[in-house]
């Protein structure tokens, strides 16, 4: 199972960013989760290069077509989404490749719900098959973690690998074919 997380932030010590690196140290042996690190290159979203897509968008395109199942994690900014996120999914927007893909969200701030429930409107809006079972609110917020200390907090780490098991099966289950991108 391939599995391309999201992360909707750019910084170093972005909580996001480590929750989907635990994330990827938690799947299962038989899973790959790759978290893509190349939100940050890619140019503001313009519909006039759609046709021509820069190789930012490109390398994105082809990461998502590779993927049976997406998971994104974003931080919420100002009550919306961030904007590295919000304009990484309007890339995707016309993109065939994204259609019927399994996807979860995962909420490092429960009080941010916000930007969760937008995200998760704009993924639905997209033709994404949202598994609802995967998209967990985990209370990382003043917590103090760090991607090691996700990984040894057992209700932390118990509640990726339950949202991990339920986006592996909502995958497996989803019957939409898949477009792949060359």
């Amino acid at each position: 199972m391939r599995i391309l997380a999201l992360s909707g932030s750019l910084r170093t010590a972005s909580v996001n960013s480590a929750l989907l690196r635990a994330a990827a140290r938690l799947a299962a042996p038989s899973s790959h989760l790759e978290v893509y690190r190349g939100l940050g290159d890619l140019p503001l979203f313009n519909p006039d290069l759609e046709d021509s897509a820069p190789p930012p968008v490109v390398a994105l395109r082809a990461a998502v077509a590779r993927a049976q199942a997406l998971l994104i994690a974003s931080p919420e900014y100002a009550h919306g989404v961030s904007g590295v996120m919000k304009n990484a999914l309007d890339w995707l927007v016309s993109f065939e490749g994204f259609v019927a893909l399994p996807a979860a969200v995962l909420n490092s701030s429960p009080r941010a719900h916000h930007a969760h429930a937008a995200l998760l409107e704009t993924l639905r809006t997209m033709s994404a098959s949202i598994v609802a079972e995967a998209c967990v609110a985990l209370p990382l917020l003043g917590a103090g973690l760090d991607e090691e200390g996700m990984l040894q907090d057992p209700g932390i780490a118990g509640l990726l690998r339950g949202a991990l098991r339920s986006l592996e099966a909502g995958a497996r289950s989803a019957a939409a074919p898949r477009f792949a991108v060359e």
